[in-house]
């Protein structure tokens, strides 16, 4: 004894109580077991035992608290969905029973799971083109049990990361022989509030992402989630949806065909809603950035445009300047062929010249030739067109003289 102060049983089981209620990992434990000790009482509260080679448990069913399939019987092996407590009368530990089914049903819903996905597989559906997530969604509508601990997680999780964004709670029946129709109900008026047309007569944005989702259960009550018209209702959403039933270890046809599968629904709102904070300091940033980048782009083509504009005033004198020194070259280049055109001809035509006075019968007569014309003027080349008696006339180079033919004597071979 440390001398600290007894606690009254009463009290101290009241305290263990206290703590196993408290505690999170004894909220929804699915645990299953052999049925020993069935007793359903007249108060409508049902006693039992869960057992199996290693240890056993008390149990007990709540009236009204959980529906009980037929057939359950002593010594059935079923799967039982509950809270640990506390029975503080006996300072018995027992389960409080949430839902309870026979283990013979599961085989055959898992037959009728997969036949589903087959069947969905052959038609296309779970190929089709999945929607994205918008960015920044604008209306948000969450398809779950009203008052749930898992709605409870996503108003508040979703609060933290985007104070007033709107949302829509949807309060649906998760479980139960009512689960499907409430579920496809629920997902046919977040189809309504995602039309333009009908949002605009309420005046809020149409919705643009969905979550349907629970927390976690037994496969029994999942088993909603794994049927064909929550199935179809999902895949023709025109909108994306998350779908967020059970814990991650669950795979559900929801899962499958939906858009966007969420391990918890807490991991739903993660996906589908970013933090504000975050929003607003990535706007900063970009803004910052498409600031100073502006800026630059400014700079850089105001410095274009001033040389450009240099580069436009200088053109004009530079290119005349250029093409003043160009025409002036073509000019000297010109003036030098003239030149030398003209120097060549004249050479040319002075050796024309002295070809054509060397062959001049001036100068032939100056070396003491002469030339012979008849009585006609005509010259005469040779003595066959002479006759005797005729008179011709001599060209000399100073002069001329008459003479009469006497004697014409032809040289021989000529």
């Amino acid at each position: 004894m440390d001398g600290s102060e007894p606690v009254a049983i009463g009290e101290f089981v009241q305290s263990l109580r206290n703590r196993l209620r408290s505690d999170e990992r004894n909220r929804n434990c699915l645990v299953r077991g052999e049925i020993r000790q069935w007793k359903p009482y007249p108060s409508g509260h049902t006693y039992f035992s869960l057992r199996d080679d290693n240890g056993q448990m008390s149990a007990v069913i709540w009236k009204g608290r959980c529906r009980i399939p037929s057939g359950i019987e002593e010594g059935q092996e079923v799967i039982v969905l509950g809270n640990v407590d506390v029975y503080a009368g006996r300072g018995q530990l027992q389960l409080i029973v949430e839902r309870i089914e026979p283990i013979r049903k599961i085989g055959a819903l898992e037959q009728e799971r997969q036949k589903l996905l087959e069947t969905l597989q052959k038609e296309g559906v779970l190929d089709r083109e999945k929607k994205t997530l918008p960015l920044f969604p604008k209306h948000l509508a969450i398809i779950t049990g009203k008052d749930s601990a898992a709605l409870a997680d996503m108003l508040r999780l979703s609060e933290t990361r985007w104070p007033g964004l709107r949302r829509t709670v949807i309060g649906v029946t998760v479980q139960g022989e009512k689960a499907v129709e409430e579920i496809t109900r629920g997902l046919s008026v977040a189809r309504s509030l995602s039309r333009s047309e009908y949002s605009e007569q309420l005046g809020i944005p149409p919705v643009d992402v969905v979550i349907v989702g629970r927390g976690g259960g037994s496969p029994e009550d999942l088993w909603a989630f794994n049927l064909e018209p929550v199935a179809r209702a999902l895949s023709t959403m025109p909108v994306p949806v998350i779908s967020a039933v059970g814990h991650e270890s669950d795979l559900l046809v929801s899962d499958v065909v939906a858009d966007v599968r969420a391990s918890t629904p807490s991991h739903a709102i993660e996906l589908a809603v970013p933090i504000l904070d975050d929003v607003l300091s990535l706007m900063v940033d970009l803004e910052d950035r498409l600031h100073r980048g502006s800026i630059r782009r400014f700079t850089e083509e105001n410095l274009r445009l001033q040389q450009l504009q240099l580069r436009l005033r200088l053109a004009p004198s530079k290119g005349l300047d250029n093409a003043v020194r160009h025409l002036e070259r073509l000019g000297n280049d010109l003036n030098g062929f003239v030149k030398s055109t003209i120097q060549n001809n004249k050479q040319r035509l002075a050796m024309l010249e002295g070809t054509l006075l060397a062959a001049h019968p001036q100068r032939v007569l100056e070396r003491g030739y002469l030339m012979t014309t008849n009585e006609k003027g005509e010259v005469v080349a040779t003595v066959k067109d002479l006759t005797a008696g005729e008179t011709v006339s001599l060209h000399f180079a100073d002069g001329t003289a008459d003479a009469n033919i006497d004697n014409i004597q032809q040289r021989e071979g000529e």
